[in-house]
């Protein structure tokens, strides 16, 4: 008797397994009220930006009265974008700004839509999550390859590269005079972005400059202009560190001091030119008394100098 009853049991746990199974593979075949979901994954109300509000759209394959609910990670409602209102098939789309039903900002977070549609009788927890995030990028280090560029496309310290290193992952920005020049394209907590010494297209004019970096996350969040950090960074081109050379007597030798990094640059001086290298350039002055211009340079660029020589004694 005992074994015709576990006989019995077990032939009953068989047939609700396959019944199960059944009920699922067929559940399985049946279409989703809900699809074509796209919901913003990050936003913050506070960039005034583009992210600072997330759009949650869906396609219904049937018409409804559809309540739209945001839920926090509690599971609590925040806010209700939607309540029993009749959409027809196919896309409809809502925009939640970040606040509660309340009217307040909430709290950073993570957050999920919810669809309840009542004529199918079904509520649905979208898998999408919102996460609502209002603290800006902070900066923890900057750096530089150098302090020094010379953007004469001469290929020897035509630009630098900025390291740099957030909290949190974010893309770079550089900024000069509080307008923004540069900016990194990957969202990374370090990296190094290069600047090659170009401000709208055209090459800085020789000076010295402080840029300032900070960062830009997926929400859109900026590091404040106070909290940015600083990089002093000069400009040069080739220069004679002297504008003005007097010589007592003509037809002497002499030297003057050439700030460059150019391995080789050419000089021109009363109809004679040359190709010189090294920080001190000797030449020969003119054979006569007066006033000439010495010039140097490297590709495109040339710095001049007034040279007078004076009468021979």
């Amino acid at each position: 008797m005992q074994r015709v009853l576990s006989t019995t049991v077990l032939l009953g746990l068989l047939i609700a397994t396959a019944a199960a199974f059944v009920i699922t593979e067929r559940l399985k075949l049946v279409r989703s009220p809900v699809f074509g979901t796209h919901v913003s994954k990050v936003i913050s109300p506070t960039c005034g930006c583009a992210r600072g509000k997330a759009r949650i759209s869906v396609k219904l394959r049937r018409g409804d009265d559809v309540t739209l609910t945001i839920r926090d990670a509690g599971g609590d409602v925040v806010a209700t974008l939607a309540s029993g209102e009749y959409v027809p098939r196919g896309p409809v789309s809502w925009t939640w700004r970040g606040r509660t039903d309340l009217g307040r900002r909430a709290p950073d977070g993570v957050y999920r839509p919810e669809i309840h549609l009542a004529r199918e009788h079904r509520t649905i927890l979208l898998p999408n999550p919102i996460t609502l995030d209002t603290h800006p990028p902070k900066v923890l280090a900057v750096e530089s390859s150098r302090d020094t560029i010379s953007p004469d496309h001469d290929s020897v310290g035509d630009s630098i590269k900025i390291s740099y290193r957030f909290n949190s992952p974010a893309r770079p920005a550089v900024y000069l005079d509080g307008r923004r020049i540069l900016f990194g394209r990957r969202h990374t907590p370090t990296g190094k972005i290069a600047w090659p010494g170009i401000v709208d297209g055209k090459p800085m004019k020789a000076g010295t400059y402080t840029l300032y970096v900070g960062g830009v996350d997926r929400a859109g969040n900026l590091t404040p202009a106070n909290r940015r950090r600083p990089l002093t960074i000069r400009v040069r081109y080739i220069q004679l560190v002297r504008d003005r050379i007097e010589l007592k007597r003509a037809g002497v030798r002499f030297g003057v001091g050439v700030d460059t990094d150019a391995k080789t640059y050419w000089w021109k001086l009363d109809g004679k030119h040359g190709v010189a290298s090294g920080p001190v350039l000797r030449l020969h002055a003119p054979a006569k008394p007066g006033t000439y211009t010495l010039a140097v340079g490297e590709g495109a660029y040339t710095y001049r100098s007034t040279l007078v020589v004076g009468a021979a004694k």
